[in-house]
């Protein structure tokens, strides 16, 4: 069978994929306004199905878009072995994505770590893309999480943090001045992207972790925080079986909320109000 190539990889998403796929991705980036005039956004490529879409998807929308902006395709090395390395490489090229690569050694610095190295691996890796993107000029980065990432953490507080918060669009970065996170793919379901993989007969990355690679010994946090992400994903699994709009019902929740029936809520200085304060209040006038 002959290899796909990268014209019929854009035609899908022109054609079989323009509503589930293409249409989200443009609508989300609108609904959040994500993309502003002269931005240069940093397409943040981990070697996974996500980012991969996120990449062509940006190619597309720089052939078409109104707003004028430019991009960088932006792929950290934190010590990937060889055949993953190659395997980014020879995606990058079947998909005529033209990669910057630059190397950290992440990996090495949390091989030794025994207290949720994921997280710290996750935060290093996070403040690398800042600063080499801040270095090329660009004030944003776009990271390629999806629908089902966003009702995933809103369960995951709930049900595990006590607590109601989601996964933003959009986030100013806190250590870098200037610079924002967007996430474009925030309307794209992981079944959509998962479709356009297999109709393309293309393969991705998946954990190229060389930490769990060498190992396999992730720590405990590490191994309860993925365990919970798995039963969350099989109890929306379970409750759309009854209930089609369940998901689109958990993603509304964080876009419903009514201050008034809400016990405590923390405003963006980190300030409680409690509802009981509110009620004196209100009572005595």
């Amino acid at each position: 069978m002959d290899k796909i190539t990268n014209i019929e990889i854009e035609k899908s998403l022109q054609t079989k994929f323009r509503k589930s796929i293409l249409t989200k991705f443009i609508k989300g980036i609108k609904q959040y306004r994500l993309i502003e005039p002269n931005d240069k956004i940093a397409v943040c490529m981990s070697g996974g199905k996500d980012s991969f879409l996120m990449a062509k998807l940006f190619q597309e929308l720089l052939r078409f878009s109104d707003i004028p902006f430019s991009v960088e395709f932006l792929v950290m090395d934190p010590g990937y072995n060889k055949a993953n390395r190659k395997a980014i490489e020879d995606n990058a090229e079947l998909m005529d994505i033209p990669i910057h690569i630059f190397e950290t050694e992440i990996f090495d610095s949390v091989t030794h770590i025994e207290k949720s190295p994921c997280y710290i691996c996750a935060r290093m890796r996070r403040g690398h893309l800042y600063s080499e993107a801040k270095k090329l000029g660009c004030n944003k980065i776009a990271l390629g999480h999806h629908y089902d990432d966003a009702i995933e953490t809103i369960l995951m507080g709930m049900l595990f943090g006590g607590q109601i918060q989601t996964m933003m669009p959009k986030l100013e970065s806190t250590n870098f001045e200037g610079m924002e996170l967007i996430r474009p793919m925030y309307l794209v379901r992981e079944e959509d992207i998962i479709h356009w993989r297999d109709y393309n007969k293309l393969k991705f990355l998946q954990c190229a972790c060389k930490f769990t690679e060498m190992t396999n010994n992730e720590s405990k946090e590490d191994l309860e925080s993925a365990s919970k992400r798995k039963q969350v994903k099989k109890l929306i699994a379970t409750l759309k079986k009854s209930d089609p709009q369940i998901e689109g019902n958990i993603f509304k929740s964080v876009e419903n909320v009514n201050l008034s029936t809400v016990i405590c809520y923390k405003d963006k200085e980190g300030n409680k109000h409690n509802f009981v304060d509110e009620y004196k209040n209100n009572s005595r006038n």
